[in-house]
């Protein structure tokens, strides 16, 4: 063993280069794991925090209009439903950590390293272009989630000063542009997500918008002249929608629950960091049933509270659809807290997304300075900085591209719908069974197995009428937008 560790020279430590004289059994066992990689520290509590944070974000704004849609019986039962599959497939993916062994067998650190060693073949690059889209997707969604909740602040301001009743007309363009240029700045910084501030930042912020969006909808349900209209089956035909709007809003809700829950691509990365022992998959089991429940639980308040104070007529987002007017101030500190939220998130989906284009382009033309050549600059205040030409114009070219769609499609409620349906299948559902099916070897056409398959085909059902509304819905608020308008 003390031989065979001598030979590892090259192992990373924060940066750092190790020489044979760290590597006797004793130290080694003590700062790393068996495959060479530090130590992992993480616990049932580190990893449950993890996925809370993972899970509740921007999805809860558009709970209480799902729910305004399916009413209160179907709208409770979907939600319910979607935390019990994905619960479910949580279970099946952490039983995929490790390959061939769920116990002892080699680690996989990423989800595509364990569709690769799992599945293989086509499957990977399925597997891939499911990510890097729904990394793509969601941040479009953000630039407009951000963007409508920083035009909301200076909505709410006006409407303060000027009235409920004034129109207060303002256009997210220019907040787009901000967020765009900020976001600029924020991708050139090196490792920008991996500081550790930065999961605490965004679970802090996603818990007190959502807390302040329940707060304000137990307090405009306790009004003594509150008379929202709920139904047993949401939105009522004939009265609030057509028959065919019922049909495609109910859709589109499937849609925004879906994206709500849609967080199992860092599933395995989280179980990643777990410590070796207990075993990690027994751990992250525990770890994703408190999670799920506790979002569950969350979402569920966060629904039906914004039902019942707004009724069928409940906003898209309900921070920025203003059936809240006061306290303006805390309006504001909610949608400012959305915006610091976004502000980070945004980093943290699309730098797994500039790894591998760079990686990817860097094997294609190893010869191009301008791609592989960082060259170090001496900032004021900030040390050297290795810039690239490559990064910078390819970077920015994507956060502009990705404003450029926030500004054509400025709608919430449906792009949020149609993020959801695109990612929650393939993520959530297909993959974690697939895999979980070759890696036990459960026989073709077994109970199980069957079982298995309907689940799966069930969720492709919903989640392709769930897209089909959304792009319905997009096409109608395409057709009917009006730019001066902020979107609700």
């Amino acid at each position: 063993m003390g031989i065979e560790m001598q030979k590892k020279t090259s192992v990373s430590n924060g940066g750092r280069e190790h020489g044979p004289e760290m590597f006797n059994h004793q130290d080694y066992s003590k700062n790393f794991d068996d495959d060479g990689r530090e130590e992992r520290t993480g616990t049932l509590l580190t990893a449950s925090a993890h996925i809370i944070t993972a899970v509740i974000g921007s999805g809860v704004l558009s709970l209480a209009w799902a729910i305004a849609q399916l009413g209160w019986i179907a709208g409770p039962v979907c939600l319910i439903a979607f935390s019990l599959i994905t619960w479910f497939t949580s279970i099946l993916l952490a039983e995929c950590y490790r390959s061939p062994d769920p116990i002892t067998g080699k680690r996989n650190y990423t989800y595509t390293d364990a569709v690769r060693a799992n599945l293989g073949g086509v499957k990977i690059q399925l597997c891939g272009i499911a990510q890097y889209a729904n990394l793509v997707g969601v941040t479009i969604g953000y630039t407009i989630t951000v963007s409508i909740s920083m035009a909301a602040v200076q909505r709410s301001n006006c409407f303060h000063k000027f009235g409920h009743g004034d129109h207060c007309y303002v256009s997210t363009y220019y907040y787009t542009v901000i967020f765009a240029v900020i976001q600029i700045f924020l991708c050139q910084i090196p490792n920008f997500h991996k500081l550790s501030w930065l999961s605490i930042v965004a679970a802090v912020m996603s818990f007190a918008y959502s807390s302040i969006g329940i707060g304000l909808s137990i307090a405009k349900v306790a009004e003594p002249h509150h008379h929202a209209r709920t139904t047993l089956t949401g939105v009522t035909v004939g009265v609030d929608v057509s028959g065919a709007e019922k049909v495609w809003r109910t859709f589109q809700a499937l849609g925004n629950i879906a994206f709500a829950y849609a967080f199992s691509n860092v599933l395995v990365e989280i179980q990643d960091t777990l410590k070796s022992s207990p075993p990690e998959n027994k751990v992250m089991k525990k770890a994703s049933t408190i999670g799920v429940a506790t979002t569950t639980l969350f979402y569920v308040l966060c629904g039906l509270a914004g039902y019942a104070a707004f009724g069928n007529d409940a906003p898209g987002n309900f921070l920025t659809g203003f059936g809240f007017y006061e306290p303006f101030w805390l309006v504001d500190f909610a949608n400012i807290c959305v915006t610091a939220h976004l502000v980070g998130a945004y980093q943290v989906f699309v730098q797994p997304l500039f790894a591998f284009v760079e990686k990817w382009c860097s094997n294609k033309w190893p010869e191009r300075g301008y791609i592989t050549t960082d060259h170090m600059i001496n900032l004021p205040c900030c040390g050297q900085y290795p810039f690239n030409w490559f990064r910078l114009v390819w970077r920015t070219s994507y956060v502009m591209a990705t404003a450029l769609l926030a500004m054509i499609f400025p709608f919430f409620n449906e792009f949020v719908g149609f993020i959801g349906a695109l990612s929650f299948y393939p993520l959530t559902v297909y993959f974690p069974i697939e895999m979980y099916i070759a890696r036990a070897r459960i026989t073709r056409y077994s109970a199980t197995w069957i079982w298995l398959k309907v689940l799966s085909w069930g969720c492709l059902v919903v989640s392709l009428v769930a897209m089909a509304g959304s792009l319905q819905g997009l096409a109608l608020s395409v057709k009917s937008y009006k730019p001066f308008k902020i979107q609700q």
